[in-house]
């Protein structure tokens, strides 16, 4: 791991996801459901299953349950399937037992949370399979919706990713606009580095963006440990890995997708960062069904 020492466990994201379902029930109005308090009688009691239509990996059930005792403390909901298992279509994820209205008025929420967490750590699982040969490993960025950093990074670990900043404290990231902004395209690059290290918290570690094989060489040159490798080539790639010769942990980032992740990993880097993993990801299908106690 680069800058944590643990995978995110759900009680990490616990605080984050009970302040997101809280302003959740809020904007959708749970209850005040018009429909839902039209049509159903509010004693009648069912049965809801939370259902996979399609394979992937698990996530967020029980953020997802979480919603309904936000709604009534007393309905029952049982988890099937742990976060991090993988699911097939008709596989049956968890049971919910209590007030039909309650289950209704909770449904969209549940799902909402559910099918993104467990679409990240689909993808993620995808992207760790197609490398699972090669040391390097899989990271996310802070590309995450705003307020659900916490989740989505809780579902790429989930899936098998690793986690890289959670924000702007965790760790110093000298990236390009850093590097234009203070001048640090000069000479005196090396010089300028050496500064930034020794006047950096011993607590945070320190990584540089570099964007051509002259930054490497003076980042390697000041003592950087952390590189990453900016937008550069498959054959760039493998070129600076050589130079490294392992004297710093190197991280590829820009522009990879499961087409190329294979060819990254190929050229020996040790992190493969992917934005995709929760700016881009694809809701995983899943359905709840409800049926009415006779």
């Amino acid at each position: 791991m680069i800058y944590r020492e643990n995978p995110l466990e759900i009680s990490d994201i616990l605080p984050y996801a009970n302040r997101l379902i809280d302003m959740a029930l809020e904007e959708d109005e749970s209850f005040n459901d018009a429909t839902t308090n039209l049509l159903v009688n509010p004693n009648s009691t069912g049965t809801g299953i939370l259902t996979a239509k399609e394979e992937g990996i698990l996530a967020g059930v029980g953020i997802a349950l979480t919603v309904f005792h936000k709604i009534d403390q007393d309905i029952y909901v049982e988890p099937l399937i742990e976060d991090g298992c993988p699911v097939y279509p008709g596989s049956k994820l968890a049971v919910i037992k209590g007030k039909i209205h309650v289950i209704l008025k909770g449904e969209r929420i549940a799902l909402n949370f559910l099918q993104r967490m467990s679409g990240i750590a689909t993808l993620t699982s995808k992207y760790v399979k197609a490398i699972s040969s090669y040391k390097a490993q899989i990271v996310d960025t802070r590309k995450t919706l705003p307020g659900y950093r916490y989740l989505d990074k809780y579902s790429v670990s989930t899936g098998g990713g690793e986690n890289h900043r959670m924000s702007l404290a965790d760790g110093i990231l000298v990236k390009d606009n850093h590097i234009e902004l203070i001048g640090l395209k000069s000479e005196a690059l090396k010089g300028k580095l050496e500064k930034i290290l020794s006047w950096a918290p011993t607590s945070l570690k320190v990584e540089v963006e570099v964007a051509d094989m002259m930054q490497l060489h003076q980042a390697l040159a000041a003592g950087v440990r952390i590189i990453m490798l900016d937008n550069m080539t498959i054959d760039e790639m493998r070129h600076a890995v050589s130079i490294v010769g392992g004297r710093a942990l190197i991280e590829a980032s820009g522009g990879i997708t499961l087409e190329n992740v294979k060819r990254v990993a190929e050229t020996g880097v040790d992190i493969i960062s992917v934005g995709a993993l929760t700016h881009s990801t694809k809701a995983l299908d899943i359905s709840l069904d409800i049926k009415r106690n006779c």
